[in-house]
């Protein structure tokens, strides 16, 4: 398997590098990685999604007088999910 194919395949590594990006800076090896890697698999780009908006609501929580409460709507999760699944048993 040459390394373009073990790149594009690699969603352990992808998830890697999405927490990775959200808390410190990617190489632009890492860069081009996930890149290449997100552009063909739409559960890591859900993934790095939502991995974004739980850090985000993360981060305000640590800010008080913003935000009382921090919730998903019920319909966005519920969309998700399906989305979800429907990718999951396609693979």
């Amino acid at each position: 398997m040459d390394e373009l194919t073990k790149i594009a395949y690699n969603c352990r590594r992808a998830t890697h590098l999405i927490e990775k990006k959200l808390i410190d800076h990617l190489t632009l090896r890492e860069k081009l990685e996930l890149k290449i890697h997100l552009a063909g698999c739409s559960v890591c780009r859900v993934f790095e999604q939502q991995s974004s908006l739980i850090n985000k609501m993360v981060r305000d929580l640590f800010h008080p007088g913003k935000i009382t409460e921090l919730k998903l709507d019920e319909e966005y999760k519920k969309q998700m999910q399906e989305r979800i699944e429907e990718k999951l048993n396609k693979h």
